[in-house]
């Protein structure tokens, strides 16, 4: 048997929920016979400057001519980091894979849509891009999400679970040979809003939560949310966060410290709650994403699955670029042809190659 191995020089580019900035992974992807193997080279992690962060937090709000007209300015804007950080870094690479930033994600009516034109990307760093990972599951009827279980698949087989605590927590494992994945609750999304009533980012290390005590009132109308009780496969977005869970917050009488441990308890009960049902036993879940730096929620979560599955958390690289990788290694399968996005994980029809490339000009 051959022992061919083929290499890809991805630029990865990941732009989250939770609004905290632009993740960019430059990753070296090997496929050695039948498998798959990944090192992530250089990293860099830009913040949003605070007019770019609210032009991104409003796009919900504003008109369609303005939208697409901010579709592109901001592929522009990602083509010019990716330019700055290949310089910087000396790099030679095959093209740049980006997730872009969600603005709609309403699959129940066939819309999903990321801003970040792939054409503006690559006429603005003079690379090949594929993008928009996310159309042509939902044309397929699927959720258009998650995407990244086609990684813990194929790069992550170790872990009998892999949790990502980004602005939304979400879910992936295998169950009787099919790869299952969703979102199971809002996570550093709801963490933030609390956050910005006291004009801070994020809570760091969960210090402030710590220090709160359960209001379990509020408790009770997060857990008592209908979506817990919606069969997978089921996505969220921001649009449902708004609309169900920001005004249990806003409406709640309570200090910014209560309102953050009583989240962090909902937070880590749903995601006990979902791995709990799997009946998984002396498990190992893998927890990347920001809410792994999270030390209260990390040990929360620890006690609501004691004795039932044992919580890893990588070194930080993988923490922190994870989502940039996956998208990386998805616009590797999609250069080849190869299916990376799985139907039993989004509900679509099929399997589906997905993504479309630019070149550019």
């Amino acid at each position: 048997m051959s022992s061919y191995t083929k290499t890809y020089r991805v630029i990865g580019l990941m732009s989250g929920t939770s609004l905290d900035g632009l993740d960019i992974a430059y990753c070296e992807i090997k496929k050695q016979q039948d498998s798959w193997s990944f090192s992530i080279q250089k990293t860099k992690s830009i913040d949003y400057e605070k007019k770019l962060k609210n032009q991104l937090k409003n796009t919900v709000n504003i008109d369609s001519a303005s939208l697409l007209a901010f579709h592109n300015d901001y592929g522009s804007w990602l083509g010019e980091q990716v330019k700055t950080f290949i310089d910087q870094h000396k790099l030679q690479i095959d093209f740049v894979s980006s997730h872009g930033h969600t603005v709609f994600h309403q699959p129940e009516i066939g819309l999903t849509y990321q801003i970040g034109s792939g054409q503006h990307i690559a006429n603005a760093c003079h690379q090949k891009v594929i993008c928009d990972f996310r159309t042509n599951d939902v044309a397929l009827g699927g959720q258009g999400a998650p995407l990244v279980p086609i990684g813990d698949k194929l790069l992550f087989s170790d872990y009998d679970f892999c949790l990502n605590l980004g602005g939304i927590s979400n879910i992936s494992y295998d169950l009787n040979e099919k790869r299952i994945a969703y979102d199971i609750s809002p996570a550093n999304m709801l963490l933030n809003l609390i956050c910005t009533k006291i004009n801070l980012e994020f809570d760091d290390r969960g210090k402030l939560s710590r220090n709160g005590i359960l209001n379990k009132k509020v408790l009770a109308a997060l857990n008592n949310l209908e979506f817990y009780d919606q069969p997978y496969p089921k996505s969220l977005g921001y649009e449902w966060f708004l609309e169900n869970v920001a005004p249990i917050i806003n409406n709640a009488k309570d200090s910014a410290e209560n309102l953050l441990h009583t989240s962090v308890h909902h937070i880590a009960e749903q995601i006990a709650r979902a791995i709990k049902k799997t009946g998984k036993q002396n498990s190992s879940l893998l927890i990347t994403g920001g809410g792994a730096k999270n030390d209260f929620l990390i040990e929360t979560l620890e006690q609501k699955l004691k004795g039932f599955s044992k919580i890893v958390i990588p070194e930080t690289n993988i923490i922190d670029y994870k989502e940039a990788l996956i998208f990386a290694f998805m616009g590797t399968l999609r250069d080849r042809n190869e299916v990376n996005c799985l139907h039993t994980v989004t509900g679509a029809k099929s399997d589906s190659s997905s993504g479309v490339i630019y070149y550019p000009s």
